[in-house]
């Protein structure tokens, strides 16, 4: 009889891979359903594996695939309407959990729904997937759940995230063009080296003239990329990496967004961006019920740089002991604008805190919009310098010793 490698569940969806050797997959499942699992996949051992197989593996590199910011939109916004249209939480569920595209995040909702069904509460369901979804998610629906407008909060979730991606296509679709540009031309400046320059070595040795400094530099870049394509690429992926792990380490983060800020055009785009952040954000925790206190640590967590953050957090302790928000912001010039501080201010004043941020937030995102659709033309200047800089030095530097050659006859 066959020995068969097989993948198994129990009730509560853990998977036990082994082997048995049984007559053929039907008494295998036989087996294994009487032990409580049931049976998932069986191949035996040894045999070529076959395009099934393949097709399992390719199925379980998508499910470790992140899950966007739209699938999320798009779940509290069909799980609201469901819910609005007097389907149970578990069912609402279970039809998402069946639409979905995703094999993770299908897995994800199938999970979820199991556990609310067991009891569990949909806060705490969710709390367990924390890179799916984030604290701000967790708080707004434990509020929802609690208050008995789970829907409501939902939708507002759906609409804080429409606008967080909407921002995040702006300042991509600003960044696209340079990008490109960079990258083509240092794929055009890759060629140049390891093809064209050689050649023009060899010319140079031939005659025997004497090459200036800034030659000698480009000549040794590219043997170097020429016999040592292998070892160049290790060395930038170590580089990439080296920065990466330095980019963790607080003093070298606080120290490059205090530099981001100042940057010209970025750092105004910078500030912008986190100021619309915290007041959409701000503005969705408030009106879903969440203290403010609680809203601003979590807001604190959804901003990228750190000195917003750590300022934040800061306020968060000042409003405790009894502080106006408006109060505590106004101490950090350098990263809120009087006009953020002077309509918090006015918020604070007339109780009407969630709809003046949610004001601030569209002004914001309106200047984001204006400052990206105006930054492809503001950094083409900067680039075209660049690479007239680039080009001139390689032709100097490539046209110079033939000058000094042909001077010389």
């Amino acid at each position: 009889m066959p020995s068969y490698i097989y993948t198994a569940k129990n009730k509560d969806g853990e998977s036990k891979t082994d082997h048995m050797i049984v007559a053929n997959k039907h008494e295998l499942a036989a087996i294994l359903r009487n032990q409580g699992l049931i049976l998932v996949s069986a191949e035996v051992a040894g045999r070529k594996k076959e395009f099934g197989y393949y097709l399992n593996i390719i199925k379980r590199f998508k499910e470790l695939g992140t899950i966007s910011l739209v699938e999320k939109m798009m779940f509290s916004r069909h799980l609201s309407v469901m819910i609005d249209a007097g389907l149970s939480l578990n069912q609402a569920l279970k039809i998402l959990a069946k639409q979905t595209k995703s094999p993770k995040f299908k897995k994800i909702i199938s999970q979820v729904e199991i556990n609310v069904s067991q009891g569990e509460s949909f806060e705490k369901s969710l709390n367990k997937y924390p890179k799916v979804f984030n604290e701000l998610y967790v708080n707004m629906v434990g509020v929802g759940e609690a208050g008995g407008n789970l829907s409501e909060v939902l939708k507002i979730l759906a609409e804080q995230m429409k606008k967080n991606h909407e921002l995040i296509s702006r300042v991509r679709g600003a960044m696209m063009y340079p990008a490109v540009i960079v990258i083509a031309m240092l794929g055009i400046g890759i060629l140049m080296m390891v093809m064209v320059v050689p050649k023009l070595t060899e010319t140079f040795e031939e005659i025997g003239v004497e090459l200036p400094l800034s030659t000698q530099i480009i000549i040794f870049i590219s043997n170097f990329l020429k016999n040592n394509i292998i070892l160049g690429l290790a060395i930038l992926i170590a580089i990439i990496v080296i920065i990466k792990l330095a980019m963790k380490n607080i003093v070298v983060k606080k120290g490059l967004h205090r530099a981001y800020l100042h940057l010209p055009v970025f750092g105004s785009l910078i500030k912008k961006i986190n100021s619309a952040r915290l007041a959409r954000t701000l503005s969705s925790l408030i009106k879903s019920g969440v203290p403010i206190i609680n809203s601003l640590k979590v807001v604190a967590n959804t901003l990228s740089n750190i000195h917003f953050k750590e300022a934040l957090l800061e306020s968060a302790k000042e409003v405790q002991k009894g502080k106006r928000l408006s109060e505590t912001l106004s101490g950090y010039e350098n990263l809120y604008t009087p006009m953020v501080v002077q309509m918090i201010g006015v918020g604070e004043e007339t109780g009407s805190l969630s709809d003046i941020l949610d004001n601030l937030a569209d002004f914001y995102e309106e200047e984001i919009d204006n400052i990206t659709k105006n930054m492809s033309s503001v950094l083409e200047p900067i680039i075209m310098v660049f690479i007239g800089c680039a080009v001139g030095f390689f032709a100097i530097s490539m046209i110079q010793p033939m000058y000094s050659m042909m001077s010389g006859i």
